[in-house]
């Protein structure tokens, strides 16, 4: 039954990671929480266990996601390019943060960044300036750092800050959205492999892990995703998106205020 709720978990997070560009992490950490809680996985590592899995997963969502975005001239790869190391580096640091926080305080603080996407998805638009000229590279390079820091201690591939960001910057939502999927793989991949490296000496971890990472976990919610973030990427050019977006809102609050409760102590 494990492995069930994976593959659920997956399925949602690969649809939403295609339509939104927000690499799926704000489902599946959620998701995890519950499952490993629900099995009874050590509460102390539960929350490190979620996030570094769930970045895990979002290395393959990302590709998933990009290529689709790709084929449709949707990716900026000249600003990927000067985003990508800050990405790097500030997922990597992210993962050394996070280490150093207390499960239950981390579950709090997934939960309040899980709110406040919901409060931005809910009420506030991403608007374009169109014709505006591009912010310098340190810029874009220092925006990356920030953005991989706060993505990698949450598990999220960073899209909910990525594409306000990049709408900022000047650049179509179309083209927002492909990038923000894009700038995805390089959080994910440096913040799993720091999850991993900073949890391979932590006590009371359940077998088949890897640091913060289950392996298990990592293959069932990927390969589903992979498949799911395809179709999302494809109804995201048909359906319509205020729609979406607010039901994906209303989900992320009872997702958020759950984490939040559970990680205060309340529930």
């Amino acid at each position: 039954m494990l492995y069930v709720w994976f593959v659920i978990a997956g399925a949602f997070a690969g649809v939403c990671a295609g339509l939104f560009g927000v690499g799926g992490g704000m489902i599946i950490v959620p998701a995890l929480v519950w499952i490993f809680t629900a099995y009874s996985f050590p509460p102390e590592v539960v929350t490190h266990l979620a996030v570094g899995t769930s970045l895990a997963t979002i290395v393959v969502t990302s590709i998933s996601s990009l290529t689709a975005h790709n084929k449709r001239s949707g990716v900026r790869w000249d600003i990927w390019r000067k985003m990508a190391l800050g990405l790097v580096i500030g997922s990597l640091v992210g993962a050394g943060v996070a280490d150093m926080i207390d499960g239950k305080a981390l579950q709090a603080i997934i939960g309040v960044g899980a709110l406040l996407v919901a409060l931005k998805m809910l009420f506030l638009s991403n608007r374009e300036q169109l014709d505006k000229p591009l912010p310098s590279a340190g810029t874009q390079f220092g925006a990356g750092t920030g953005i991989g820091l706060a993505s990698s201690i949450f598990g999220i591939g960073g899209g909910s800050l990525t594409v306000p960001f990049l709408n900022w910057a000047g650049l179509t939502m179309k083209q927002s959205v492909g990038t923000s999927a894009a700038c995805g793989l390089p959080i994910a991949i440096a913040g799993a492999l720091g999850f991993a490296w900073f949890g391979q000496n932590t006590v009371d971890l359940p077998e088949g892990t890897i640091g913060f990472v289950h392996i298990s976990g990592f293959l069932c919610i990927s390969v589903i995703s992979f498949i799911m973030a395809k179709v999302g990427a494809k109804l995201a050019y048909k359906l319509p998106a205020q729609t979406l977006k607010r039901a994906f809102g209303i989900l992320l609050l009872f997702a958020g205020g759950q984490l939040l409760l559970s990680g205060v102590g309340v529930i």
